[in-house]
């Protein structure tokens, strides 16, 4: 597959693995405290690295709008440079966006012509070609600049999932729109409702599909020359029979198939977004100065409707939809409204000044965008985070602050490639070192005086006793163990033959 080369790219296809390891601080809860959606204010880079030991895998949906490097994405502007930290800028963060995603999930990316085909080139690489879904152009505006060679109507949103066949069968149809629906009328006040008639013959001669069909009116009709009706005689007098063929009013006509409104099961998507579906940047700024004013309004949002139609495609409610470029929080906003749980990441202060109060205005109830749409009435809770310390100090220690938990994530996750949380596997114990079972694996933890204090024999130390300890959590496991601590009293001898392998904290943990 050909790659995209670019200045300092090498750099960047490694930098992800540098990130440092952040806590997050929930500064507050707004509304609900039991909701399961957080704001975080920080650098992406960092907040996408913090999330991995918790949502690795997990995210449903990711919808991002990057910024589309219009020479104005960095303060010193030169072509070869700027372009190539765009490039890289995106590759770190698409690596880190990979590793969130759900095996059934997606990821859309808003972008212009500026970068577009680049983008695509570097998504093909991190995600896969054979991942790749489709390229939507959304057309973002419906009047005519009479000032440009060619008049700019469409962005393009880009769609990639993690197992293209997964995502295809997880995928919804989406909701028929008003010119669909027009098609379907009820003239003979059918109490099955509208209906339409479906031509009911197809190209090409197929000798089994070429019988004699009776009207009503007793006339006979064949398929027109060179074509066949489209169902076996079988199934044409079966459909006769429930009533859903059409002779015409006069009962004399070609038959036609009767599809009722009731029976669609909804659409296939297609690539092409009108803005009569996917609303339009005069619709988004309209929204934006309803909720803050012309004065105080970001100056580039999406629209509400674009990020509904991401998301009636891609997710359904509870699930986990992602944004690490929130911007004014439309995505966060759509997710609350449509019943799915979010994570937005935003660095500036806008985070505060737009993010957060934007989203107190939906758990209020706000009616602007797709509420009235979707019947929005308010309720829900955010949690607004903040980047905390880093886990690991500069020369690779571990910071005396991060106590057992926070550790146990990001060793959990070192080891499986899986979040984990108190439960992982049906095995971790809450109050002690197991963390869980991972493909036969059972995983443990010495830190922080687990096992009472920090002392040889108290628990941070791998002893005769506090392996005795660790193997009594689990009776029936014959499998092998991994158990991480500050040192190791046993011999590789006797660890060898009791199936455990032993790794030293801070040491054999990966910084990064």
């Amino acid at each position: 597959m050909p790659l995209l080369d670019w200045l300092h790219k090498k750099q960047a296809v490694t930098a992800a693995a540098r990130v440092p390891y952040r806590l997050l601080d929930v500064e507050r809860v707004h509304g609900d405290p039991t909701a399961d959606n957080w704001l975080i204010q920080g650098d992406n880079l960092e907040a996408l690295k913090a999330l991995l030991p918790l949502y690795a895998g997990r995210v449903k949906c990711i919808y991002i709008d990057p910024p589309y490097n219009t020479r104005s994405a960095f303060e010193h502007y030169d072509d070869n440079l700027e372009h190539s930290q765009w490039l890289s800028m995106m590759y770190l963060r698409l690596e880190l966006l990979r590793e969130l995603l759900a095996e059934d999930g997606s990821i859309w990316v808003s972008i212009d012509d500026n970068e577009a085909h680049y983008l695509k080139v570097i998504m093909d690489e991190v995600f896969g070609r054979g991942n790749f879904v489709a390229t939507n152009v959304w057309q973002k505006r419906y009047s005519r600049d009479n000032n440009s060679a060619i008049g700019d109507v469409h962005d393009y949103v880009f769609c990639y999932a993690q197992n293209a066949e997964r995502f295809k069968s997880a995928r919804n149809r989406i909701e028929p729109d008003a010119k669909t629906r027009s098609a379907y009328r009820n003239p003979n006040n059918d109490p099955r409702g509208p209906w339409r008639l479906i031509p009911m013959s197809g190209a090409e001669l197929r000798p089994n599909q070429q019988y004699p069909v009776k009207t009503p009116s007793g006339k006979i009709m064949f398929p027109p020359e060179g074509r066949h009706w489209s169902v076996l005689e079988p199934k044409f007098l079966e459909l006769v029979a429930a009533g859903k063929v059409f002779f015409g009013k006069s009962g004399d006509s070609a038959p036609g198939l009767i599809r009722y409104f009731s029976e669609i099961e909804g659409l296939v998507p297609w690539t092409w977004w009108p803005h009569e579906d996917g609303g339009h940047t005069d619709e988004s700024k309209k929204e934006i100065h309803a909720l803050f004013g012309k004065t105080d309004a970001f100056s580039t949002p999406k629209p509400e409707r674009l990020l509904r139609r991401v998301l009636e495609i891609a997710t359904n409610p509870g699930d986990l939809v992602l944004d690490s470029f929130l911007g004014s929080g439309t995505t966060a906003a759509v997710a609350h409204k449509m019943g799915r749980r979010y994570i937005g990441i935003e660095m500036g202060e806008h985070a505060r000044s737009h993010c957060l109060p934007r989203l107190q205005k939906v758990i209020a109830g706000e009616q602007g965008g797709i509420s009235p749409a979707v019947g929005w009435k308010g309720g829900g809770g955010v949690r607004f985070v903040t980047l905390g310390q880093p886990v690991f100090l500069a020369d690779g220690r571990i910071n005396p602050e991060i106590r057992f938990a926070t550790l146990a994530a990001w060793v959990w996750y070192q080891e499986t490639r899986t979040p984990w949380e108190v439960g992982a596997g049906e095995t971790a114990m809450r109050g002690t070192p197991l963390l869980g079972v991972h493909e036969g694996k059972a995983v443990a933890l010495l830190y922080n005086g687990i096992l009472g204090d920090r002392r040889p024999q108290g628990g941070n130390v791998l002893t005769t006793p506090v392996l005795a300890a660790l193997k009594a959590l689990l009776p029936e496991h014959t499998g092998a163990w991994l158990v991480f601590g500050e040192s190791c009293r046993l011999s590789a001898q006797r660890l060898a033959g009791e199936g455990v392998r032993f790794k030293q904290i801070p040491y054999d943990i990966k910084a990064r």
